[in-house]
């Protein structure tokens, strides 16, 4: 059973902006290789990712940037099975591909969300997030360091294979069919707007700035992968979605009010995720639910 598990930091709202990468080699369960770079975004540190993830401009200052480690990269990645925690470091690690004009990399994905999300009952349709389930296997990290981020996924993954009985090649398998095979209308009675199988049910939407497809198309598409749109920000918001060229301009400056109101929930300890809108579209089509 040989995979490799990943995960990124980002410097701000652009998914592209990687600023540390994090990857653990596993064979037969047992951690053989791991390495982390710091990696400079070519990008300006918004002080809400600083605050998650402690990495300043300061520190990348003379790090190489992302095409300068992408080959490193591709050593693990090409023709791998590589685990990571969510789409989210996937769709950094296309966007940071697709900025610098590099060639996508040969990389079988696997989620080990999805895959703790039909592992452990109480993880179906909420708290599926790294620290919880980690929690749950009793394995220690520190959280928003990408080294230690990447071997909990790693971590998660194994602690399923022992529980479910399934080998690698069938969770690849059993990923991709509904969470409750035996019951489509698991969750049924739940209040959403989400739909219950999407890869990213339990999480609470919210649009703001100039998008480039209309609002009620954004909204269809986020409900589609499983999300609940709201109109407001508040302390149930899980993901705020920026039209691009809001991000673009901001650098600091010229935020909304539902942004300016997420950074000062996510200062309190809320977790919020901020994306910009071409990030957005690409994590749904990522994680648009199979068909069933």
């Amino acid at each position: 059973m040989d995979f490799v598990a990943i995960d990124v930091e980002t410097a701000n709202a652009d998914m592209a902006s990687i600023c540390q990468i994090g990857i653990a080699k596993y064979k037969d369960s047992t951690l053989i290789e791991e390495w982390s770079s710091l990696v400079d975004p070519e990008d300006y540190f918004d002080f809400i990712n600083i605050d998650i993830h402690g990495i300043t401009e300061e520190d990348v200052e003379g790090k190489p940037t992302f095409p300068e480690v992408a080959h490193h990269l591709a050593s693990y990645l090409n023709d791998a099975i590589c685990v990571s925690h969510t789409h989210f470091d996937r769709v950094s690690i296309s966007r940071a591909l697709a900025k610098y004009d590099l060639p996508e990399f040969k990389t079988t994905w696997l989620d080990s969300a999805k895959v703790a999300r039909r592992t452990w009952e109480e993880f179906a349709w909420k708290g599926y997030g790294l620290a919880n389930i980690c929690q749950k296997i009793g394995y220690e990290f520190k959280h928003h360091d990408a080294l230690e981020d990447a071997k909990a996924a790693g971590h998660v993954l194994i602690s399923a294979i022992e529980k479910s009985g399934l080998d690698l090649l069938s969770w690849l398998k059993r990923v991709a069919q509904p969470i409750d095979p035996e019951n489509l209308s698991t969750g049924a009675a739940i209040k959403r707007s989400g739909n219950p199988e999407g890869e990213l049910y339990g999480e609470v939407m919210v649009f703001t700035g100039s998008l480039d497809i209309p609002r009620r198309e954004a909204a269809d598409l986020a409900a589609s992968a499983g999300c609940s749109v709201g109109i407001g920000v508040t302390k149930k918001t899980s993901i705020l979605v920026v039209g691009d060229q809001d991000i673009s301009k901001l650098a600091g400056k010229n935020k909304s009010s539902k942004h300016t109101k997420a950074e000062q929930l996510i200062q309190k300890g809320q977790n919020i995720r901020i994306l910009k809108e071409s990030d957005f579209k690409e994590l749904v089509t990522i994680v648009s639910p199979p068909l069933i």
